[in-house]
């Protein structure tokens, strides 16, 4: 859960993003709305979550057989 001092630092950087006033590290302008959040969450000292569920590969439950001795 986030303080109030990360939401409000977020809120800061997604209104200077949305001013076209948030730079990057390296001094140019950001233009994409993900490294905004990235850089917002980052500056919160908070971990961004990842979205959708754990998905499996086919083939991946499948365990592999033992040979018998």
């Amino acid at each position: 859960m986030a303080s109030v001092k990360q939401k409000s630092k977020v809120s800061r950087v997604m209104h200077e993003h949305k001013e076209g006033k948030l730079t990057s590290g390296s001094g140019k302008k950001v233009k994409s709305r993900k490294q905004a959040i990235a850089i917002a969450m980052s500056e919160s000292g908070q971990s961004r979550k990842k979205r959708g569920g754990s998905r499996s590969k086919a083939g991946s439950s499948r365990s592999t057989p033992k040979r018998a001795s």
